[in-house]
């Protein structure tokens, strides 16, 4: 039996099917044996459960694992960094609840790091992947695509730029290190 055609878009209160023939799943509620969607978004029918569930189109985002993550650095320990989680990278809104992530000394680079205050520095922005997301939340910055995104001057507190090999700050002079992501640098494009 396939699973029965279903409006790309569906709104709030939108008929999905009979609770005889699918389970309410997540964006669904049931009213007297009907389901009916609690949320503006895509409907779909899970074939292997046949569950019918609607994505929030603009939904509260939730941390999963494996996706990319906007985090800033709160505090440096000696075997971690502490971030709060700032956005997912598939929604413009701010994860609820300020989720807090850790980034191990082991997970800041690829090879060997001898201490993470040569990665990060508090006030950092970082761009990381979940590796877990449940009971803590884990993340990496391993991959040469990870890493700080945005920076400010540790003196100044002016916002660094990138070049060829190290941040500087355009106010003081102050030059700085940080385990940065490839592609988009601190304070705009590398300079050449």
């Amino acid at each position: 039996m396939n699973a029965p055609e279903l409006p790309k878009l569906v709104l709030p209160g939108d008929y999905l099917g009979a609770a005889e023939e699918f389970l309410p799943g997540r964006g669904t509620y049931e009213n007297r044996g009907r389901i009916y969607a609690s949320v503006l978004g895509t409907a779909t029918v899970d074939p292997r459960d046949r569950t019918v569930h609607v994505d929030a189109r603009n939904g509260i985002p939730e941390i999963q694992e494996g996706e990319l993550v906007y985090a800033r650095i709160d505090e440096i320990k000696t075997a971690m960094a502490v971030c709060t989680i700032v956005s997912t990278g598939t929604s413009r809104r701010p994860v609820p609840g300020n989720p807090e992530g850790t980034v191990h000394i082991s997970k800041a680079r690829e090879g060997y790091t001898e201490s993470l205050s040569g990665e990060f520095a508090v006030g950092d922005v970082l761009v990381a992947r979940v590796l877990q997301s449940r009971p803590s939340v884990k993340l990496s910055t391993a991959a040469a695509t990870l890493g700080v995104v945005a920076a400010r001057c540790q003196v100044c507190h002016a916002l660094l730029t990138a070049g060829p090999k190290e941040l500087h700050c355009p106010r003081c002079g102050n030059r700085e290190h940080r385990k940065l992501a490839q592609g988009p640098r601190p304070g705009g494009p590398a300079e050449e």
